[in-house]
């Protein structure tokens, strides 16, 4: 059923609306976790850099299923809002039975959560659209943005969340989509649209996983200026372009894997966003599972759970895979460093959270499995070594010396500035005899977690499309191993001579340039062809959403400016159509729609056949029938504008044209969109 307070999609971002979300995003969501914070974090200073991320996944984890059953309307939504802003205002204002005094340790500076919203301006200064002379630009990384499709779907047409990337399979999404829900929450409360709402969750994500690196960092330094290195750590990247200059690119292509290398926290705040969201919830999680056996709380449990079920239904591969690997050691070992008196306590605190966890994110485990057997493929994840070296090593020798080559060379360059520094500092501070011992404990759980996710990426890989597990399974440990690094930094760059300090300092400078040439690029956009027809493309959209009711489904050409993301993705769709598309294009399908790879092949060759003028007339009888597309859309790049099969048709009727530019059409036994 189509919501009766639908609205339609802005053209374009506007950027009063981006910024209205995004601060509506860290005040709402900070103020609702501070009161939970203060429950079971004694240190005031954590308590801030919690709050945002803690907020943000209760709220949401917890608002799903609400307006699954009351329906996603604003007057819902607003409801819900209200229902967690009231016991929060009740938690902040009456300290409840059992709550530890605040401690001494140093907050988080005013400086310093400026220098976090700065920064996290970064990976959200991507997603805008560049204008230029005579056209749009676009990045990269609006590639895995095209999900801003589900958004507008669930601002559209509410929840169950349906699939807006193909028509002939059962309608509902199989996707960890609680990031985009959480976006689609603050574009239909504030009446704005997808693609400003999923700029606004980037900058907010990268913001909020900033503030609790942070927080940590001056919690195990004691130093505020460890948030100033935080920063600095964040913003570094690879040395691969300074490898590729220093050895030429023939050696170095020659030297190491041409296969794509892994992110750093700049990259992936960029291109994924709902993986750092996972990511920071697994952090969050981690920290409270090391609470589990001095606190008190009776919300700490249920807080537990939803952060992370957060994790999980954000991230498959962070909170359910990589989560879920490590919850285990670091459970048992934390177990075995509790009192006696309190470790019935933590096993049934433990138990309790995790059933808690299985029964909220069941829907989702459900949906994963049947998806997987829906495919007929093999095992989503299989067991092969990560690939490092490149041709200079003949296999089968490579293949045994890329497992070495992992840990002394790739994850060196990958990471340099934090890779070395960070993992020194954590061993002393996992393995060291200096630290309180709640604090240990925080730091072997976190040495464990970042441990675990490194591995993975290892021995590991996904098979559905992409190698998302091993991109993504790094992350926690790249937070962990920043956050650690930070605190290193903070205490040997203040001696008056430290060897050790300089070095660090020297990694960190290594890494900066990569991480400085993405900010700029993210600043750019890429240059291409089809830039000016882009500019165009509002309009057509536009008629699009006239002559189509909001849950039809649309066809058009899922190559239609193939280049504007480097990819042959349908970027423009995505982005600007708010409408759900009969087949979206190869890339979007294989990750979205739960068929095997040679059946997708095969919509894929009917839709180039039908775009490129030389399908059947059963083949575009079949677009309305099996499809259910209610609209075909031919442009003037198309090769079917020449031979225009639809307009020769019977069953197709035009219903609107734009000389030299487009053509719609609508079935003729199709139903005209209500006025």
């Amino acid at each position: 059923m189509v919501p009766d307070d639908s609205s339609e999609s802005c053209p374009m971002p506007a950027l009063p609306n981006v910024l209205l979300c995004a601060v509506t995003a860290a005040v709402f969501w900070t103020l609702l976790g501070l009161p939970l914070a203060q429950l079971f974090v004694p240190e005031r200073a954590l308590r801030w850099a919690v709050a945002p991320t803690l907020g943000w996944a209760v709220f949401n984890a917890l608002a799903l299923p609400i307006l699954l059953v009351c329906g996603f309307t604003r007057i819902s939504i607003t409801l819900v809002v209200i229902a967690a802003v009231a016991p929060s205002l009740v938690i902040a204002f009456r300290r409840p039975f059992g709550t530890p005094p605040a401690s001494a340790s140093p907050n988080v500076p005013w400086w310093a959560v400026g220098a976090a919203a700065l920064l996290a301006v970064a990976p959200a200064i991507a997603i805008l659209p560049k204008l230029v002379d005579g056209g749009v630009l676009l990045t990269p990384q609006m590639y895995d943005h095209s999900k801003i499709a589900i958004i507008d779907d669930i601002v559209r047409l509410g929840l169950p969340v349906g699939n807006p990337f193909f028509g002939a399979t059962p309608s509902h999404l199989v996707y960890y989509y609680l990031w985009h829900f959480g976006a689609a929450v603050l574009a239909k409360l504030l009446g704005i649209s997808g693609w400003e709402a999923d700029v606004a969750m980037t900058w907010f994500t990268a913001y909020a996983s900033l503030i609790l690196m942070m927080g940590l960092a001056i919690h195990f330094s004691g130093r505020r200026i460890a948030a100033l290195w935080v920063a600095l750590l964040s913003t570094a990247l690879s040395l691969r372009p300074l490898l590729s200059i220093g050895l030429g690119q023939d050696a170095y292509n020659r030297m190491l894997s041409p296969d794509p290398g892994l992110q750093g926290w700049m990259l992936q705040a960029t291109w994924s966003p709902q993986h750092l969201a996972g990511a920071t919830c697994v952090i969050l999680a981690v920290f409270m599972i090391s609470r589990l056996s001095e606190q008190r709380s009776r919300l700490l449990c249920p807080a537990l759970a939803l952060v992370a079920a957060a994790g999980f239904e954000s991230s498959t591969w962070i909170g359910g895979v990589t989560f879920a690997v490590a919850a285990v050691p670091v459970g048992f070992l934390l177990l075995i460093r509790a009192d006696r008196g309190s470790r019935r306590r933590f096993v049934t605190r433990a138990a309790i959270a995790a059933m808690l966890v299985l029964a909220i994110t069941a829907p989702f485990i459900r949906d994963q499995y049947m998806a997987t057997a829906a495919r007929q493929a093999e095992m989503p994840i299989g067991f092969r070594p990560y690939e490092v070296l490149g041709v200079m090593v003949t296999d089968p020798l490579r293949r045994i010396l890329d497992l070495p080559a992992y840990w002394f060379i790739l994850l060196v360059v990958e990471f340099p500035a934090i890779y070395i520094t960070g993992s020194i500092v954590l061993a002393r501070s996992a393995f060291g005899s200096q630290r309180p011992s709640i604090d240990k404990d925080l730091a072997i759980a976190l040495c464990i977690l970042s441990l675990v996710g490194f591995c993975i990426t290892w021995l590991f890989i996904s098979t559905i499309m992409n190698n998302d597990l091993g991109w993504r399974a790094v992350l926690p440990g790249v937070l962990v191993l920043t956050i650690f690094a930070s605190v290193g930094l903070s205490h040997w760059v203040a001696k008056p001579v430290s060897i050790t300090g300089a070095v660090a300092v020297v990694l960190l400078l290594l890494g900066l340039p990569d991480g400085l040439m993405l900010m700029m690029a993210n600043a750019r956009g890429i240059k291409t062809s089809s830039a000016a027809t882009f500019a165009t493309t509002p309009e057509l959209w536009e008629a699009v959403r006239r002559h189509s009711a909001p849950d039809e489904r649309v066809a058009n050409n899922p190559k239609f400016l193939a280049d504007m993301v480097g990819w042959p993705i349908d970027i423009s769709w995505a982005l600007l159509g708010d409408r759900r598309s009969c087949y979206a294009g190869w890339d979007l399908a294989r990750a979205f729609v739960p068929l095997p790879v040679d059946r997708i092949d095969d919509v894929e060759a009917l839709f180039q056949r039908v775009f490129a003028g030389t399908a059947s007339t059963e083949e575009i009888a079949a677009l309305a029938g099996k499809f259910d597309c209610r609209l075909v859309v031919i442009t003037a790049g198309d090769g079917a504008w020449a031979k225009d099969e639809f307009a020769a048709d019977a069953h197709y009727r035009l219903v609107e044209e734009r000389s030299g530019q487009w053509r719609l059409y609508r079935p003729v036994d199709g139903s005209p969109p209500p006025p």
